[in-house]
């Protein structure tokens, strides 16, 4: 496959996570029962693989690591944190206001995360903060 094909599929990939993050978390906060089916469970694994294969062959195809990229480390440090927040958000059991605030906290780091991926800064959206306080 070429680069742009990979790329396509990479961000296709993307939007189809972060939309379903969005909806599986506003479902689950609103106690939605269809967050616990099978098929809600299985699908955000299938999609996520793609979305990590497809990164992982960008990246070997750019030959970028994260020592020569410094965004692509900032990216996949903020990927754990986005995973992290993400399993709080979505675990049954947990007080709706945590749940709530680990919910919105995630959309935030991968909103961050997509600055950094266009920006190719690992500040990302923070690079405008940080410059304004400079």
């Amino acid at each position: 496959m070429d680069y742009f094909t990979v790329k396509l599929i990479h961000q296709c990939a993307v939007a189809l996570s972060i939309t379903g993050f969005f909806v599986r978390g506003a479902a689950s906060l609103a106690g939605a029962g269809w967050v616990n089916s099978r098929a809600a469970r299985t699908l955000p694994h299938l999609v996520d693989s793609v979305l990590l294969l497809s990164a992982l062959t960008l990246a070997g195809l750019l030959h970028l690591t994260p020592d020569r990229a410094p965004w692509l480390a900032a990216k996949l440090v903020g990927l754990l944190l986005y995973i992290g927040l993400g399993v709080v958000a979505l675990k049954p059991g947990r007080p709706v206001a945590v749940r709530a605030v680990a919910w919105v906290a995630a959309l935030a780091v991968v909103g961050w995360i997509v600055s950094v991926a266009v920006t190719k800064n690992p500040l990302g959206f923070l690079a405008a903060v940080v410059g304004a306080a400079a």
